[in-house]
């Protein structure tokens, strides 16, 4: 297997060969899918190896210390050839990772081949593919939980611990001195624990993280901007404890603490600063000055850490391994947010020039990760199941008579369903509009008297009993759809659900399950580009492909509100998720098949992505979704290349295509036609005759599993196959 290794004498980095750890008893062989670049701690030694003997002698005293009580002991030819040896060899790095647990040791039982566990310890969660960890260093990683996200479980448990070490009550106010990587858990863990955070830090970028994290205020140490802070959040007296997450030899944070505590307030040492404490500053407010060790108790006590004896928690509460599964779960519910703190992600194989990088100063981070191959050196391609539709013994659809109107039932009645489907419904020939059912009266009342619904009601329940309805519309929040459109399909109605039809793959399979169980197959997703007139035309000008094409799709999706019930992605999911299938149907729908496989990254601190889609005859899609460029910008911009002609679309406001001739529309009107209305023209038509629906079934599933890989695809750092896809 490999390891990244570096010789302390010379500072050489290497990613070496090294043999495969045993698995010993009590403890677990775990190989890792991610491990964290501490660009505190690590970079830190990195730097000192790169000293000259003196330099390296002038930062560690301790070691001095020791090597002057050995020749004292030994004399100094056996001291010299002892410690000589000592830094001409390597040693590991690394501290901080998760993977997957290859083999159990004898007397281990609580996890099995095959859990994901994140792992601590500079011994044992060492940047190597594979890694023995005795049982107290582990902790299983929650369901849903990403393991890129789970690889920061160790510093998670040192700035918790550290926390701990606090005492933070509800309604206190501390300062968070050194906002980097520790610092900035330090702030979210605060914050879930009901504290005000003030920050500190020269970096104006991780003062602005730190704020959009949960930090009150932030701000350089050297201005009077933490100092207003802090006045202003505890009425002069100063907050309740400062945090010292800073290192270097400046002791301007032991000053700062000292001057921003209260009276009898608390200073704990988190990072590796200057402890100069200015003694009148210190005595006169009495202040409580703490350390805090590493990950917690437990930390450098053998017959803990390698012997797995635990600590009984009547006694001893917060373990090293208690506050790495704390951390864990944390993340797991939402309380705390590592993704913007990710700054790159680097291959494993990369290693060596990743650390000159961050060395030099050309990469500038909070958090790196390491991405492993799978065991054959190849990152393996993670396959999610595309559900296979399977349409029961029900009674199929029936054409109705000419002259009787398709009734329509409208579940929600919200800014699009008002704003881009009634609009298009109201005074269609053929269509009656019955009734509307939403949470709130008032809003259903609403929606009675502007579109002319027969009866507006909040009893889902009587509506989809209602015989004489025809088709129902879910148009509510992302969350419900999956479950109002299998309601509603086992209540026998034609559906036309707004996307996402889904936003997990349990969700998609129960409405697999309600068409199986029903034979009700008659659903209709609100994919509308596809539906497009002008997108149509160009498609048709552009004419039957032969050969595979690359299609590139550029959404400038903008910022949201504050406030927009998007943001909620713990109940709502990932935008993305929300309205990423109306465009890989587009992409599917001009490629003439459903994807393969998606490949997916995202841009640290956005909500930016790009995404791959392959399809089978080699074709690909790459959907560009940015959140950050300008509004001045079109919003969808598309291109297709194939068989030496382009097909391009400007916004849903002119169309061309390039080849042996060129064709380019007129422009359209500022109100642009995204095909809303010509696919609800279809919908109708297909509950009115009994015919097909506007789209298959089964290209609608598709559409979903592949929205739904980008999350897999971003949490594995690999492309995901579409198990199958057709």
């Amino acid at each position: 297997m490999k390891q990244v290794v570096q010789n302390y004498k010379t500072g050489e980095l290497a990613v070496l060969d090294v043999p495969v750890p045993g698995c010993k008893p009590g403890g677990v062989l775990v190989r890792t899918s991610y491990s964290l670049i501490s660009t505190g701690t690590e970079l830190m030694k990195v730097s000192e190896a790169g000293m000259s003997m003196l330099g390296k002698a002038r930062s560690r005293p301790d070691q001095v210390a020791k090597v002057m009580q050995s020749v004292a002991t030994n004399g100094l030819p056996a001291t010299y050839q002892k410690v000589m040896g000592k830094l001409d060899s390597y040693t590991p790095l690394g501290y901080s990772l998760c993977g997957v647990v290859e083999q159990v040791g004898p007397g281990v039982d609580d996890v099995k081949v095959g859990d994901v566990v994140a792992c601590a310890g500079n011994e044992h969660a060492l940047h190597a593919e594979l890694n023995w960890v005795p049982r107290n260093l582990y902790a299983k990683v929650p369901d849903g939980l990403a393991p890129r996200h789970a690889a920061f479980g160790t510093v998670g448990s040192i700035a918790m611990q550290g926390v701990r070490q606090g005492e933070p009550q509800l309604g206190e106010v501390a300062l968070v001195i050194g906002l980097g990587l520790i610092g900035q858990l330090v702030v979210q863990l605060l914050t879930a624990a009901g504290v005000r955070v003030v920050g500190a830090d020269p970096d104006p970028a991780r003062c602005e993280l730190a704020e959009r994290l949960g930090a009150a205020a932030c701000g350089d140490p050297a201005s009077t901007a933490v100092e207003a802070a802090v006045a202003e959040l505890t009425d002069g007296h100063g907050v309740d404890q400062v945090y010292l997450a800073a290192g270097g030899a400046s002791n301007q944070p032991v000053e700062l603490a000292a001057r921003l505590c209260r009276d009898r307030g608390r200073v704990v040492d988190i990072g590796k600063c200057r402890l100069d404490l200015p003694w009148n500053a210190y005595y006169e407010k009495e202040l409580d000055v703490r350390f805090s060790r590493s990950y917690g108790p437990g930390r450098y006590d053998p017959e803990y850490e390698l012997e797995g004896r635990d600590y009984p928690i009547g006694y001893v509460r917060w373990t090293e391994r208690r506050n790495l599964a704390c951390f864990l779960d944390l993340m797991a519910r939402g309380r705390v947010d590592v993704e913007p703190l990710v700054s790159h992600v680097s291959d494993f194989e990369d290693a060596v020039e990743t650390y000159r990088r961050l060395k030099d100063g050309d990469l500038k981070a909070v958090a790196v990760l390491f991405r492993y191959p799978e065991e054959k050196g190849e990152a393996a391609a993670p396959a999610v199941a595309v559900p296979a539709v399977r349409r029961g013994g029900g009674v199929p659809a029936q054409a109705r008579p000419a002259k009787r109107p398709v009734r329509l039932a409208f579940v929600g009645a919200g800014n699009y369903a008002t704003s881009m489907l009634l609009p298009h419904l109201v005074g269609r020939d053929g269509v009656e509009l019955s009734t509307v059912v939403t949470t709130t009266a008032l809003s259903a009342a609403n929606a009675q008297r502007k579109f002319g619904f027969a009866e507006a009601t909040t009893d889902l329940d009587a509506v989809l009993g209602d015989p004489s309805v025809d088709a129902v519309f879910v148009v509510t929040r992302h969350s419900s759809h999956a479950d109002l459109t299998r309601k509603a399909l086992l209540a026998g109605k034609t559906v036309f659900v707004e996307k996402p039809l889904a936003l997990s793959e349990d969700e998609l399979a129960g409405v697999l399950a309600a068409v199986e169980e029903s034979g009700n197959d008659r659903l209709q997703v609100g994919f509308n580009r596809r539906f497009a007139p002008l997108l149509q035309e160009a498609k048709s000008r552009f004419g039957v492909r032969t050969g595979p094409a690359n299609l590139r799709y550029l959404v400038n999706a903008g910022r949201l509100q504050h406030g927009s019930w998007y943001l909620q992605q713990g109940t709502e999911g990932s935008r993305f998720a929300g309205e990423g299938g109306h465009f890989i149907d587009t992409a599917s729908w001009l490629l003439g098949a459903d994807p393969v496989s998606v490949y997916a990254v995202s841009t640290s601190g956005n909500d930016d992505l790009q995404v791959v889609l392959r399809y089978p005859d080699g074709s690909t899609a790459t959907i560009s979704y940015v959140t950050t460029g300008p509004s001045s910008f079109p919003k969808e911009t598309l291109d297709l290349v194939a068989d030496g002609k382009v097909l391009r679309l400007d916004d849903f406001v002119r169309a061309s295509v390039y080849g042996t001739k060129r064709w380019v529309s007129s422009r359209l009107p500022q109100a642009r036609d995204k095909g809303q209305n010509a696919e609800l023209a279809a919908f109708v038509r297909a509950v009115r005759t009994g015919g097909p629906m506007p789209v298959p079934l089964e290209s609608l599933v598709a559409t979903t599993a592949a929205t739904l890989a980008v999350r897999a695809g971003l949490a594995g750092g690999a492309p995901v196959t579409l198990a199958g896809a057709r």
